[in-house]
C-alpha cells in the first residue's frame, strides 16, 4: 500500500493527501462516478455479494521484514525507514533495497495450499500485489529483467516462477476470482526514476523529472505502463478487477498515463473488467478503498476496507495477528456498512504464510461455515447498528448479528431487535429455530435458550428473522 504523506522540502503533489503514517485517505461517496455500461454494473453488484477477499502484499522486501516500497523514497524517510538500523544512508540502502531480487528465493511456496486455505477459510477473491512500487514483477513480464523469473532472481528456474500465474490458476480452480493490484507508479524503470535529471539523487514519490520538460522520456514510461498492464490482461487469464495503486500518477500535474485509454483496450480482451484507480475519483474508480480504516457511516457505492491481519502489509518477523473474534466483528462492521473487507496477509520470504495468520484465517473460515448467510450477497439493512447489533438483509429476510467483545461477556436471557413488530419468525443460525419472540419497544424482544446462556460468549450470536 502507500504512505502519501510529504515533507516541505517536497513539491506541493497534494491530490492524494496522507491521514496518518502508511495510509490512505480515500475518495468520498460524491467522487464516485456509476458505469453507464451494463455489464459493470452488474459486475458491481456481484463484487458487492462477495464481502471477503484475500489481500496479498509480497515481493522481495519481505526478506527484510520491512514496509513495502516506501524506504526507497528521500521523501517519505521520516517515517518509512524507522526500522533502517543498519547504518546506511539513503543510496546505499536505495542499492541494496534494489539488489533484493539476487537473493529472492521463496522455494517453499505452495500456491495451491494458499488457494485452498482460502477458499477454505470464505475467502471469495484474490487481491494479489503484481508490482509494488519498487517495480519488481511477480509476473514473467517482458518489458523488464526486474522479474521474478528474471535471470539475477534466484528463483527464476522454479515450477513456480511465474508467481502471477501459478496463483491466478489456483485460486481460479477453486472458484475465487482475482484482482490484479499494480502500482501505476515504478522507482525502478529508468522512465520513472530516471538519473541524472534535477532532483538529484534525493528521490520522492514522484518522478526525477518534470513530464512537461521532457515529454519524450514521458512517453516511454506511458507505453511501459501500458505494456506491463496488457501483459496481465492478455496472458494471464480472467481478470475481475485491475486495483491500481499510487494515485499521485492520475493525470495532474503533467503525470497522465492516459489511464482510460489502457483500460478501454483492456476491456476488449476482458470486458466484465472492473477497475480500482484508488483515491483518484472518477470513471475508473468504480470500487472505493478505505485502507487501515473503515467509514464512520455506511456507503451505498462499492467499497472495500483493506486492512491487515497483522499489523503491516508486508510481512513482519514478529508481527502480531488478529483473532478470529476481532475478525469476525471487523468482517461484520464492514458488511453493515455496505462493504467488502479486503484481508491483507503478508507471506513469508520463504513462501510460507505465518502461522499467526493461518490460525486467524481458519477461525474466520469456522464461523462463516455456519453463518456465512448474514454476510454474503447482503445488501444494508437500517438501522445498521445498535450497542453491539449489526444488521444485514437478504431480500426479505433481515438479519441481527448480536456481538460480543471477549469471552467473558454477558450472555442476555432476553434481546431487544430494533426491527420491524411484524415478523413471522426467528431462527437463531447454528442454534434452535423458532425462537419465542414478542413485539416490544419498537421492535421485537426475543428470548434466548437457558441452554445457550452458560459458558463462554460465543463471537457472535446471529438471528435470523422473517
Amino acid at each position: 500500500m502507500s504512505d502519501l504523506k510529504t515533507t516541505e522540502a517536497e513539491p506541493a503533489l497534494q491530490e492524494e493527501p496522507a491521514v496518518q503514517e502508511g495510509v490512505h485517505n480515500y475518495s468520498s461517496e460524491r467522487d464516485w462516478v456509476k458505469p453507464e455500461d451494463p455489464l459493470l454494473l452488474e459486475r458491481l453488484e456481484w463484487f458487492k455479494d462477495q464481502k471477503l477477499g484475500l489481500m496479498m502484499h509480497w515481493g522481495p522486501y519481505s526478506q527484510l521484514g520491512l514496509v513495502e516500497s516506501w524506504a526507497l523514497s528521500d521523501g517519505d524517510a521520516d517515517w518509512a525507514r524507522n526500522d533502517i538500523d543498519w547504518g546506511v544512508d539513503g543510496e546505499e540502502l536505495k542499492r541494496e533495497y534494489f539488489a533484493l531480487n539476487k537473493t529472492f528465493n521463496p522455494i517453499r511456496f505452495q500456491p495451491e495450499l494458499w488457494a485452498e486455505l482460502a477458499a477454505e477459510s470464505g475467502f471469495k477473491y484474490l487481491t494479489f500485489t503484481t508490482k509494488h512500487h519498487d517495480g519488481f514483477c511477480m509476473w514473467d513480464t517482458h518489458t523488464t529483467d526486474y522479474r521474478i523469473t528474471g535471470p539475477e532472481c534466484p528463483f527464476h528456474t522454479h515450477q513456480y516462477a511465474d508467481i502471477c500465474r501459478e496463483l491466478f490458476d489456483a485460486f481460479r480452480s477453486r472458484g475465487l476470482a482475482i484482482s490484479a493490484y499494480f502500482s501505476k507508479a515504478d522507482w525502478h524503470t529508468p522512465y520513472y526514476w530516471a538519473p541524472g535529471m534535477e532532483r538529484g539523487s534525493h528521490m520522492w514519490r514522484g518522478p526525477s523529472y518534470d513530464p512537461d520538460k521532457y515529454p519524450w522520456l514521458w512517453e516511454q514510461f506511458v507505453q511501459f505502463t501500458h505494456d506491463q498492464i496488457m501483459e496481465l490482461m492478455t496472458r494471464y487469464g480472467r481478470i475481475d478487477v485491475l486495483w491500481l495503486d499510487a494515485g499521485w500518477v492520475n493525470g495532474r500535474r503533467g503525470q497522465n498515463i492516459r489511464l482510460g485509454e489502457v483500460v478501454e483496450k483492456a476491456r476488449q480482451v476482458q470486458p466484465w473488467l472492473l477497475t480500482a484507480d484508488r483515491t483518484v475519483g472518477g470513471p475508473y474508480e468504480n470500487l472505493i478503498t478505505p485502507e487501515q480504516t473503515l467509514p464512520e457511516q455506511p456507503m451505498q457505492v462499492p467499497w472495500e476496507s483493506c486492512i491487515t491481519l497483522g499489523t503491516s502489509f508486508s510481512f513482519g518477523f514478529e508481527d502480531k495477528y488478529k483473532s478470529p473474534r476481532q475478525l469476525v466483528h471487523l468482517l461484520v462492521e464492514i458488511v453493515a456498512k455496505g462493504g467488502n473487507l479486503a484481508l491483507n496477509v503478508g507471506p513469508q520470504p520463504d513462501g510460507r504464510l505465518p502461522k499467526g495468520a493461518i490460525a486467524g484465517m481458519k477461525g474466520l473460515g469456522a464461523w462463516l461455515k455456519v453463518n456465512g448467510e448474514a454476510i454474503y450477497g447482503t445488501r444494508i439493512c437500517e438501522p445498521y447498528s445498535a450497542g453491539d447489533l449489526r444488521f444485514t438483509r437478504k431480500g426479505d429476510t433481515v438479519y441481527a448479528i448480536h456481538l460480543y467483545p471477549n469471552e467473558q461477556s454477558p450472555i442476555p436471557d432476553r434481546l431487544l431487535l430494533p426491527v420491524k413488530p411484524d415478523a413471522q419468525r426467528v431462527d437463531l443460525i447454528g442454534g434452535p429455530d423458532n425462537l419465542e419472540f414478542s413485539a416490544a419497544g419498537g421492535g421485537i424482544e426475543v428470548v434466548l435458550p437457558e441452554g445457550l446462556r452458560s459458558g463462554e460468549a460465543p463471537i457472535a450470536h446471529v438471528f435470523r428473522i422473517q
